[in-house]
């Protein structure tokens, strides 16, 4: 599983622990960073996980915060696997650098939970949808640079069907109006469409339609998310189940419990209103025979 998630899961347990050490010891960020003689920002991003850990601040850090021997050595062990990079390296700047925490998160997860409201989400998205969205999205990037950004985005997309770790339980709830937004030609809706209807029939996958009849929602208000939870694992800790937002330049990580049960909420609600899986396929049918035939 480390192969497939690369560092991201182990990064953020390592850093939560030591955060959560350091608050327990009384040490503050300042303080940290003055005996390991590094930045501030050095720490944050260790205890934020979002940085590679080296086993020699592990063991200072633990020696500051007058951490155990045998916890020392499992932390020690944790940080060998910040190093593991995911199968999204290889693609280097065509996944930006803010995305690649997601991608290692959404790789990890065992739910995924999509709500999009103006758009289809990547992990359902055909070739030509993905690239007339960058070409719309990115008019400044080269046609390579294009072709790299959808092959890696295609490649996310083999969770769906994966065998190891088993393929992950994904409930998408698509606002009718991201399936008559038309992306590049009625030719490319088509095809997007019909590759909806395929992915609705993996025993894994829910696809269901937020008709606009449904009117004002909460959604509305939350704009597009996705809700990742994650499986147990041999550990004592799993990793807390995290709401993704994205924006044009970055993303929100919410993890805390009172934003989790928010977004419970409204998906919830979403829930309720949606279209069941049968009314979703004659909805998307009905959409895509008039793509068709006008």
């Amino acid at each position: 599983m480390t192969e497939d998630m690369g560092s991201t899961v182990p990064r953020r347990q390592l850093g939560r622990t030591l955060k959560q050490l350091r608050a327990e010891a009384g040490v503050t960020l300042d303080a940290t960073a003055d005996a390991l003689e590094c930045s501030r920002q050095k720490i944050w991003r260790i205890e934020s996980g979002l940085a590679v850990v080296r086993a020699v601040d592990v063991r200072a850090m633990c020696g500051l915060y007058d951490v155990r021997t045998d916890l020392v050595t499992a932390l020690v062990g944790l940080a060998s696997q910040t190093r593991a990079k995911g199968w999204w390296h290889a693609y280097g700047d065509a996944i930006p650098e803010w995305f690649e925490l997601y991608v290692g998160l959404e790789s990890a997860a065992s739910r995924l939970r999509y709500f999009k409201d103006a758009l289809l989400p990547g992990i359902v998205q055909t070739r030509d949808y993905a690239l007339g969205m960058y070409r719309t999205d990115q008019p400044e990037m080269s046609e390579d640079g294009r072709a790299r950004a959808v092959e890696a985005r295609l490649q996310r997309q083999s969770l769906l069907t994966r065998r190891l770790p088993p393929a992950p339980s994904v409930e998408l709830v698509l606002s009718e109006a991201a399936l008559l937004r038309p992306v590049s030609d009625r030719q490319v809706m088509a095809g997007q469409l019909a590759h909806l209807l395929t992915l609705a029939e993996l025993p894994n996958v829910v696809i269901r339609v937020l008709p606009l009849a449904a009117g004002h929602h909460r959604g509305s208000l939350a704009g597009s998310f996705i809700i990742l939870d994650f499986p147990p694992g041999n550990r004592n800790t799993p990793e807390p189940p995290i709401v993704y937002c994205e924006s044009l330049t970055g993303a929100l990580y919410l993890d805390r419990p009172v934003e989790y049960a928010a977004y419970e909420k409204v998906w919830a609600s979403l829930d309720a209103l949606a279209l069941d899986e049968g009314q979703s396929r004659s909805m998307i049918n009905k959409i895509l025979g008039e793509m068709q035939h006008d």
